[in-house]
Order: structure tokens, then sequence, then C-alpha cells
């Protein structure tokens, strides 16, 4: 049934927690999500907080409330160029290291499902992520580094009526990469000098023409309001999506998260946790109302 599906399919998981949890079952469900397919799950349901249990079959008024959410959706990006930073950089030291961060590019790529899902052609500059995006609305241009990432806005933003900036970009990178592996040597410490990488955000800030409209991320640990909002008006961003690792499920390598979404306007919305896809449509559904 599912194969001769030409509609948008939701899926509402209903199975024994051993079932559920069987490697099988995962694969699928992330393929099933990376095509676009809506996932609906007690984990995540947003009337079902009080709830527990993998596999269970979410209540039937959420899943009625998710369709009515999708149909009053409809096709509201279409015809738009979407633009999505996703995953961290990676800014080398010598051929075999690094300096990173933990992202896994996971928050980025349900944007971009949620996006095409609605109409959007979108393209990711992606850092080095483990996750593929196959719906045919979306490609992707990987990038490593964070003056990788940054040339492929610059060549890529002109062309987009929104571009959001997900990614976890490194903030340093090493001044002078070693061409061959650092060894180790037991009474010499090498000394590793860093210079600072160019914002992205703020760089598309000062190009963005009248109509385009961006959006920046901030995930803080302290001072989350703040420091939010001085990106917000710093960055000539259009409103900034801020989520703390204070709060036990948000942030990398999670599934969930849980956010503030400030708009220029003084605008401010509080989101409950949610699945990531969730958390994905409220940041749609928010920036379709600037």
């Amino acid at each position: 049934t599912y194969l001769s599906a030409k509609a948008p399919v939701f899926i509402a998981p209903a199975m024994d927690l051993d079932m559920f949890a069987h490697p099988s079952t995962t694969r699928n469900l992330e393929l099933l999500r990376s095509y676009g397919n809506h996932i609906i799950e007690p984990a995540s349901g947003e009337l079902a907080s009080h709830l527990v249990g993998k596999g269970r079959m979410e209540e039937p008024e959420v899943i009625a409330s998710v369709l009515d959410r999708f149909f009053d959706c409809g096709m509201s990006l279409a015809g738009k160029h979407i633009m999505i930073t996703a995953g961290p950089t990676y800014e080398k030291i010598d051929p075999v290291r690094f300096i990173g961060n933990y992202s896994s590019g996971k928050m980025g790529y349900a944007i971009a499902v949620e996006a095409a899902s609605r109409g959007a052609d979108v393209t990711i500059v992606s850092g080095p992520v483990a996750l593929k995006a196959v719906n045919p609305r979306i490609k992707v241009v990987d990038v490593e580094s964070a003056r990788e990432m940054l040339e492929a806005c610059e060549r890529i933003f002109p062309s987009c009526d929104i571009a959001i900036m997900c990614a976890a970009v490194a903030d340093y990178a090493p001044a002078h990469p070693a061409d061959r592996k650092i060894k180790r040597e037991h009474n010499d410490l090498p000394v590793i000098e860093l210079v600072k990488n160019p914002d992205i955000a703020a760089t598309l800030g000062a190009m963005k023409k009248p109509g385009q409209r961006l959006v920046g991320f901030a995930l803080e640990t302290d001072n989350e309001m703040s420091n939010a909002l001085h990106k917000l008006k710093a960055k000539n961003l259009n409103m900034i999506v801020m989520n703390s690792l204070r709060d036990k499920g948000a942030g990398f390598r999670t599934d969930t998260n849980k956010v503030t979404i400030y708009k220029l306007d003084g605008g401010e919305l509080h989101f409950d946790m949610k699945s990531k896809r969730e958390v994905a449509s409220d940041i749609i559904d928010t920036l379709l109302s600037l």
C-alpha cells in the first residue's frame, strides 16, 4: 500500500516495544522520514506528554490534529527557494585531526524535509553528517569547513527567498594546518594557534535584500535570552530560534528539541519539548507569519 501511494503519507506506529525497537523498524522509520513522510507517535504527540511507551499508537484526536494542521498549511511554500545550513563544520589541524562539535544535522535536515513537504525547493548546505536527503525537492551541497560553507552560502543566498542558518559553525580554526600528521612526542606538546572563522549569518545579514528572510539559531548554555536577542539584532536577522543545552533532550544528537523563537518585531514564542520534525513545523509556521 505504501509503495503505491502517490500522496503524502502519515504513519502512526502501533506495536510491541520490542518490535518498535528492532533495528529494521528503526531503519524503516528513518527512511520514511527522509522521504518526507510524517511519523506520529506518543513520544512527540502534542496532547500526549503524559503518555509513555514507544510503539503505542498516538491518541486519535492528536492524529486528527496533525492532519488538520497539514491541510491548513497545504503548499504554502510553493515557488519559494529556501537555503538551510546544517550539521557541524570541521576545521583541520592536520590530515587526520580537526576541531569540530557534536552537531548531527538532524534539526537542519528536519526543517528541509518540512519545507519541501510544503512545496519549497530546498538547498541544504551541509557539513559532515551521516544523514541523507532523498526528497526530490531537496538538493544537498556538501562542505567541510566554515569557509567552504560561507562560500557556498554567498553563492546560493542571492537566489533565495529564505535562508535558515541551522548549522553549528566552528567559531575558530587552526591558523596553520599541518600537511602531514602531527606525531606524538614525549617531551614536546604542540601549540595550535587559532584564528576566528567568518560569521556566516552576519555576512548574509549584510547581503540581505528587501523581501528576503533570514533565520538564525542560538544554542546557549547561559544568559540564553539576552544572547539570542543580541544575535537577532546584530546579524540583521528576521527571527532567531533559541535552544538551551540546560534542557535535557534539546540540542545536539537528540531526536527532540525545545525552542523559543524571537522575532525582530518583538514577538516571542515558547514551545514545549517536541520531535525535531514538529519543531521544524513550528519554525516554518512562525516564519510564514512574518
